[in-house]
């Protein structure tokens, strides 16, 4: 290790080693620790430690009106990145890092937000109980692709019965009607299958009723109960709220796929990676 007398800037070895460009092909060129190793003819401890060096910037945010898409994204059980994202630039908001999803950590995270300054307009959010409706005054769309997803989980992506079948179409068209064509939609599919939907069977031995068709009626009550916020969109046109948490579940896919370059990160590496790819 050499020491410039006028920059104080060291070297390894008589080379220079400029660390932004390591650490830039570390994360964004997905270069691994082996890799870089032999590319610059230095041992992976020494790679590793001009790394730790790398200090993470993040830009000052202008403090302005925002639409907050909102959700969290895990690696392993207990470590899980909750993220704001304003939807009309794109740019990361605010994050906080977390053990569990919980709704009051969602509403501290808004909390922090408003208290930097910005004035939510609207939240986009996977629809977790106690998140709808949940924000007071401010204007709470769920994710309709999460709505689908619940859907799907109760009645599987090939229903055995119409009804189900009729029911899981129904939900698919989410993105592409409005709430009145969509609620006549449901009540006329109610209307239809509702003898259906109440059949009941009694245990011989117990003497206890039960409905046969539970999951599809669950999924039924899930559209009939989410029906006040799935539409908040089309109901705020000028707002420009999206429909889905799409762009951060595409960013998370993004974050995923160039942490897994480097597996076996310890929780203190990986959370300045995070930190750098979110800016947050």
């Amino acid at each position: 290790m050499f020491k410039c007398l006028t920059c104080n800037r060291q070297f390894i070895g008589g080379d220079r080693l400029r660390i932004e460009e390591i650490w830039h092909e570390y994360l964004y060129g997905k270069q691994t620790l082996s890799q870089l190793s032999k590319k610059y003819k230095k041992s992976e401890r020494t790679i590793r430690r001009i790394l730790s060096k790398v200090e993470i910037q993040t830009p000052a945010k202008q403090i302005r009106e925002i639409v907050i898409v909102m959700d969290t994204t895990y690696w392993g059980r207990e470590f899980g990145v909750m993220l704001f994202k304003d939807a009309w630039t794109g740019e990361n908001i605010y994050k906080q890092y977390v053990k569990y999803e919980t709704v009051n950590l969602y509403r501290q995270g808004i909390k922090n937000i408003e208290e930097l300054g910005f004035k939510i307009r609207a939240i986009v959010c996977d629809g977790r109980r106690g998140l709808l409706g949940g924000f007071g005054e401010i204007p709470t769309q769920m994710c309709h692709f999460h709505q689908i997803a619940i859907i799907t989980r109760y009645l599987t992506r090939k229903p055995r019965t119409q009804a189900s079948r009729e029911l899981r179409q129904l939900g698919s068209l989410l993105p592409r009607t409005d709430r009145e064509s969509f609620e006549g939609s449901l009540s006329e599919w109610h209307s239809r299958w509702e003898k259906f939907l109440n059949e009941q069977s009694i245990d011989e031995i117990t003497n206890k009723r039960s409905y046969v068709h539970k999951r599809l009626r669950s999924a039924f009550k899930s559209l009939k109960k989410n029906l006040p916020w799935l539409f908040v969109s089309y109901e705020n046109l000028q707002m420009r709220i999206p429909q889905t948490t799409n762009s951060i579940d595409g960013q998370f896919a993004d974050l995923k796929n160039k942490l897994r370059v480097h597996n076996g990160l310890g929780i203190t590496q990986k959370i300045k990676m995070i930190d750098e790819f979110l800016k947050a």
